[in-house]
């Protein structure tokens, strides 16, 4: 916070002595000789001229200014609630781009002034507030006359009013509207007490403002309007509220009633509410309620003061030094000890501002300290000056010193200009009146929370601070255009932008809401109604500067802009040719540049804007019957998004009542386009739904639209009808927002259709933009757009409580739009890439369904189709209005939000479903509409399980409509995914047997007698069979036994029928499904058997020879090992292969069967295995025990141990060793030294098979003496085979 700049006072000489504060104490200067040119030349730039008393008696025998230019900057347009001046009547709008752009030069393009009320009849109108504190003599401490507003009231107290003085009066304007130099410069003698009263109204008087510039965002209502705004705009009056009931007076900024109504609106805010309990303002009302503020004085045009911090358990209390810089009731520079960086004043300045505004009576006033100078003789002068440089010597001596040797050199440069500077005397007339806005901070803050890329609420700062140039020009503060201008440079400075661009990414998306919010702002300051033609001039060329670079961000967030343009508005002209349709560079500033063309100056839009009773004459030519509609209401005939901007504008820049008149306008005009509309599709109705197609649509759609023309409508209408709460501060980034309550405001008196209401028209127009029919836009962001877009204009309109009325509208409307043809978006025919209303639906449905149940049903099955995964585009549709546009497009459709708009859709289906529990016509309905429309099975495997959970509740009985609803959808989810690879499939395989089994025993017999149409073979035995004969599925439907044995005879059916078809997989579950009925279970062996020789793997038969064992089958199980057999190969090195165990326990099998079967599979073993460590581990196994220990009736064993010497150990004896040789050379051929040692340990494995047989003991020796000579060269490897073998 930087000190404030003082301004030049002149230099003055000792007056003649008079008494203090009498009543000829008018100032008076001395004659001083005008400085040369060069010195003025020398001066400090920015420092204004000093007057002189030549000036000043020049000024004196001159003519009187003319008050001309001042008097035509209020008065050169309309006032708002004046009436029009009898102009005649103007030919039709023109287009944007046929509209002749506004003079050049000086002059104003001010729409809206304030209304010349005369304060005499202002005074008349209400008692004032003001008068309740009493009224000092001029010269008294407390700047006599107190008050401002009220504020110091107690709320609901009603104190004695009098009328304001006329001094008051005057004095009030005076320090609004003019610079103090200006006061000096225009009259000679200035009474002391005008001078008090002009210091004393010149400090701010609204608590809002003070609000404004020390929280992120404050939100009053629709009433928080401009108070005490920019320059060029009218301040809020400070008069007395009207009576109850009373409209405020026609000069009041917006929201000055309501500021004025609320006494006391810092201590309301002080309390409301849980959050933002942190924020300055809060803290600053804190301060100041809890007595911290002291030592309060008001020398001129500073306040100053100290605020004391109370202590705490980790910090002592400490006390600051506030200082405070005013002008025209605007505060210009902040000081305080704290040294608080922030974009906003800190909790000091707060409560030092607010002690000054509601207790003005306890302030010390003093006039700018020039003026008490200026009593002094020279010793006074000389003691005042030593008396300072000693209570401050350490601080100002050095700059005493220097300032005296400066001024007793005649040739300074302090000696050349004329005046001293004065810190209290207030700013100069060339100095700009706005509020103190810290720029470095805002660059600062801007920049860090970009650099955090969207993370730690860096996105939800920025919007705050979107929010808050928003309340800046709402409040019609210049600093709100400035401050925009700051965040602009610092997101244009951000490198990720060169980096996005060279990479070829697009950017994040809560980047690129914030880029897009940044240029709807522009387009507001372009469009300002009030604004100069040289400062539109110079936003322009910012714009354009910006725009020209090459990182700056395009409209539709891609970097690329080869695609076709689908996003602009519809060409005016008829003569356009194909090549219009190209896209050319749109950046985010594009539209508002694009605003340049469009001014305020059409007498037809004044008319609309200034006037509540503006309808058509008595006697209309041809031209001015385009301009009203068949009731006599005004139009406006302009692209929507357009005029939609213009309401932005004046709803962003104070003028609500101005924003509601041209919306009610814009309204009868879509209602007359939709009546049009409508007729055309008559006579095209016919031939429409013959071809079941059409290629007319909207390219543009008012929905996910840059401009946001439909939310701006409907704001603007509903801020109209929201109740006032100004006693409420809410900080939307601290604590959850209070819902808004509406009550219904009737539309303004002059409407043929009186029992309309605002709240009425904000729920017809967000049906008709959310219900329009428009093509899907192309890219990924700005199809997400549309999607976001529509769910914020959805959770507005659930806001609203809808009464008759509003149900009323919205029948009539939802009628409109189903008979609306390829126009509206639930008309019966539209476009194949027309953007689904799925969403807007289920709005609609769930607010119709409790007041016309059959409407809505009939509108959620229009809405539920999705055509873009339905039809196929046809020829082109010739026979549509100019104003559409024939799109053939010869490519399938990139619809990025498919999935979404997909899921949307599962909603709707899904809430039509739990709407119609119980009702089965309605419910056969819906399914035959999901069947139809809904494409994914995912997703209908969720309405399935919806309608199976709603069906089913826990605490109630089960609803048999919606449960068969539910097996439905689960039969087709079924069908769809039969043949196509899906990961959830086991998972709805099972909850369909769980759906079938709520239904009943014939659902459960119905899916196996079709199984073969839902189920793959191994579904349908290994889940679907098992689960249906479990005993679970027993228990739970009650089933006797004839139920049971039809159930168990058709899982026994299918488990034959998948047997036979998939042998592989079905054949164990098949022989499991028919263990209990004999031939069923011949069947199932069979076919096992016939497969065998098939394509059955060697694991499949083990596993079923192993089943047949346990199941008591010795022999059969026998028979499958045998053949499992003959499929397996095991290599010399598999030693770990996972079908040893199988092999192993084969051979058991035949060992514990008898030497027969032994004999027959040894062959077999000897074969398929060459392992050499599992052929020893089988013939170790078999020499154990004698064979023939399975216990088979009619067989004996043996008892004796098999010899290896004899058949049919001899065969697998031979294999092993010769398993053994092939296995030993086959590792020396590339064995390294480290598994030196895992070789030894193998031959010993092998010397101990080796010496089974009786000349076992000789093979090994010749075999080890082979070894040593054949791998000679292996010198280490052969040491270690001697000394373990010898």
């Amino acid at each position: 916070m930087s000190a404030p700049c003082a301004r030049r006072r002149p230099a003055l000489a000792p007056a003649p002595s008079r008494a203090p504060g009498g009543p000829d104490s008018a100032r008076r200067l001395t004659l001083v000789r005008r400085p040369p040119p060069s010195a003025l030349a020398a001066r400090a730039p920015g420092r204004p001229r000093l007057p002189t008393r030549a000036g000043r008696l020049a000024g004196l025998l001159a003519p009187p200014p003319r008050r001309r230019s001042w008097a035509l900057a209020r008065g050169a347009w309309p006032w708002p609630g004046s009436p029009p001046p009898p102009v005649p009547l103007p030919p039709p709008p023109q287009s944007v781009s046929q509209s002749p752009a506004m003079a050049e030069g000086g002059e104003r393009e001010e729409l809206l002034s304030p209304s010349p009320v005369s304060p005499a009849k202002r005074l008349c109108s209400w008692p004032s507030p003001q008068a309740q504190h009493p009224r000092g003599a001029p010269g008294t401490a407390s700047g006599g006359v107190g008050g401002v507003g009220g504020s110091c009231l107690h709320p609901g107290a009603r104190p004695h009013l009098q009328p304001e003085s006329l001094l008051d009066c005057a004095a009030k304007t005076v320090a609004e509207k003019w610079a103090y130099e200006r006061v000096e410069e225009r009259f000679e003698r200035i009474p002391e007490p005008v001078q008090r009263r002009i210091v004393y109204w010149s400090f701010p008087r609204n608590e809002r403002e003070i609000c404004m510039y020390s929280s992120f965002q404050y939100r009053g209502g629709p009433s928080a309007g401009a108070a005490g705004g920019a320059t060029g705009a009218s301040p809020a009056e400070e008069g007395p509220p009207p009576p109850p009931g009373a409209a405020a007076p026609a000069g009041s900024a917006p929201g000055a009633a309501a500021v004025v109504a609320s006494p006391g609106l810092g201590a309301g805010a002080g309390t409301a509410g849980g959050g933002g309990e942190g924020l300055p303002f809060r803290r600053g009302i804190r301060l100041l309620d809890s007595g911290s503020v002291e030592n309060v004085l008001q020398v001129g045009f500073h306040l100053s003061g100290t605020v004391t911090e109370p202590a705490t358990t980790s910090e002592p209390a400490m006390t600051y030094k506030v200082a405070i810089s005013f002008d025209r009731c605007k505060i210009t520079s902040v000081t305080c000890g704290c040294g608080n960086k922030d974009i906003f004043y800190c909790a000091h300045v707060v409560a030092l501002s607010l002690y000054r505004i509601r207790k003005p009576d306890q302030v010390k006033l003093r006039l700018p300290i020039s003026e008490t100078l200026f009593q002094m003789n020279r010793d006074q002068l000389q003691k005042f000056i030593q008396y300072l440089i000693t209570a401050h010597h350490t601080e100002v001596l050095p700059t005493a010193q220097k300032l005296a040797d400066e001024i007793l050199s005649s040739n300074s440069e302090i000696n050349q200009v004329n005046g001293a500077p004065d810190p209290t005397a207030g700013a100069s007339i060339d100095d700009e009146n706005c509020w103190h806005l810290d720029e470095e901070q805002v660059k600062e803050q801007v920049k860090l929370f970009l650099s955090q890329g969207g993370y730690y609420g860096s996105g939800k700062q920025l919007n705050s601070m979107f929010a808050k140039v928003r309340e800046m020009l709402r409040m019609r503060d210049s600093n709100g255009a400035r401050m925009l201008t700051l965040i602009t440079e610092q997101f244009m400075a951000d490198p990720r932008l060169t980096l996005w661009r060279q990479q070829g990414t697009s950017m994040t998306d809560k980047c690129r809401q914030l880029w897009d919010e940044l240029g709807a702002l522009w387009v507001c300051i372009i469009l300002n109604p009030h604004c100069k033609l040289e400062e539109k001039s110079c936003w322009l060329q910012k714009l354009q500067k910006w725009s020209d670079l090459d990182v700056c961000p395009l409209e539709d967030g891609n970097y690329g802009h080869e695609l076709p343009n689908i996003t602009n508005a519809l060409p005016q002209n008829a003569n356009h040719n194909p090549d219009s349709l190209s896209r050319p560079r749109r950046t985010v500033f594009t539209r508002a540049i694009e605003g340049r063309e469009l001014h305020w100056q059409d007498s037809h839009l004044q008319r609309i804007i200034s006037s509540d009773i503006y309808i058509a004459p008595a006697c209309q030519g041809e031209s001015e019957r385009l301009l009203f509609n068949s009731q006599g209401q005004p139009l406006w005939l302009e692209h929507v998004p357009t005029a939609c901007a213009r309401v932005d504008a004046l709803r962003s820049h104070g003028y609500p009542k101005e924003a509601l008149r041209l919306t009610v306008a814009i309204i009868n005009t879509l209602r007359l386009q939709q009546q049009r509309q409508l007729e055309i599709y008559k006579h095209q109705k016919k031939e429409l739904l013959q071809r079941g197609t059409t290629t007319i649509t909207n390219l543009e759609g008012w929905v996910g639209h840059p401009l946001d023309p439909i939310g701006c409508l409907f704001l603007t209408l509903t801020e109209a009808c929201r109740l006032n709460d100004d006693g409420y501060l809410e900080v939307s980034d601290m604590n959850e927002s209070r819902p808004p309550v509406y009550q219904h405001v009737p539309v303004a008196a002059g409407c043929p259709n009186s029992s309309e209401s605002y709240l009425s028209l904000a729920l017809e127009v967000a049906l008709m933009g959310m219900g329009q029919q428009r093509v899907m836009p192309e890219g990924l962001y700005a199809q997400d757009k549309v999607c976001r877009n529509e769910e914020q204009l959805l959770s507005r309109l659930q806001e609203l409580q809808l009464d008759d009325e509003l149900v009323q509208t919205l029948q009539k409307q939802c009628i409109l739009l189903l008979e609306g043809g390829p126009f509206s978006g639930l008309g019966e025919v539209i476009h194949r890439e027309s953007v689904p209303m799925h969403t807007f639906a289920k709005y609609l449905f769930s607010a119709l369904l409790p007041h016309d149940p059959d409407l809505s049903y009939k509108l959620a099955l229009r809405a539920i189709r999705l055509p873009v995964l339905e039809n196929s585009t046809s020829a082109g549709d010739t026979s549509h209005p100019h104003h559409m546009v024939s799109v053939v497009p010869s490519r399938y459709p990139r619809w990025f939000t498919l999935g979404h708009l997909e899921s949307q859709q599962c909603e709707l289906a899904s809430t039509m479903l739990t709407a119609a529990k119980g009702d089965t016509l309605r419910l056969r309905t819906i399914l035959e509409a999901i069947q139809k429309h809904i494409h994914s099975s995912s997703l209908i495997f969720k309405l399935a399980q919806d309608a199976f959970k709603i069906a089913t509740p826990t605490d109630s009985t089960t609803d048999s409509t919606l449960l068969n609803v539910a097996l439905e959808l689960g039969l087709q989810v079924m069908r769809m995914t039969l043949s196509t690879l899906n990961w959830r499939r086991r998972e709805m395989v099972r909850w369909l047997v769980t759906c079938a089994t709520e239904v009943g025993v014939r659902a459960l017999v119905s899916i196996l007698q079709s199984w073969y149409t839902l189920f793959t073979p191994t579904e349908a035995t290994s889940i679907v069979a098992a689960t249906a004969v479990s005993h679970t599925t027993i228990l739970r439907l009650s089933l006797d036994y004839p139920q049971r044995e039809e159930l168990a005879s058709c899982a026994r059916t299918l488990a034959l029928q998948c047997a036979m078809k998939d042998p592989q997989s079905c054949a164990l579950s098949a022989l499991t499904l028919c263990e209990k009925d004999h031939i069923a279970f011949e069947a199932a062996y069979q076919i096992a058997i016939d497969a065998a020789a098939g394509g059955m793997t060697h694991s499949q038969l083990f596993t079923i020879a192993r089943y047949m064992e346990l199941r008591g089958y010795p022999l059969r199980a026998f028979k499958l090992a045998s053949l499992a057999m003959s499929h397996l190969n095991l290599a010399y090195n598999q030693d770990t292969h996972p079908a040893i165990n199988d092999v192993l326990w084969a051979c058991a099998l035949s060992h514990s069967l008898g030497k027969n079967e032994l004999a027959a599979l040894i062959p077999l073993v000897v074969k398929s295995v060459h392992c050499a460590t599992v052929l020893s581990d089988i013939l170790r196994r078999c020499t154990v025990t004698a064979p023939g220990l399975a216990g088979i009736p009619g067989r004996r064993s043996s008892g004796k141990l098999m010899s290896t010497d004899k058949a049919p150990l001899r065969q697998l004896l031979d294999a092993t060793i010769n398993a053994y040789i092939n296995t030993t050379h086959s590792r020396l051929t590339h064995i390294s030294p480290r598994h030196y040692g895992e070789f030894i340990e193998f031959l010993s494995k092998a010397r101990e098979t080796f010496l089974l047989p009786q000349d076992g003991h000789l093979q090994f020796a010749q075999f080890i003496d082979n070894l040593k000579q054949i791998y000679k060269g292996k010198k280490k490897l052969m040491l270690l085979v001697r000394e373990r073998f010898g």
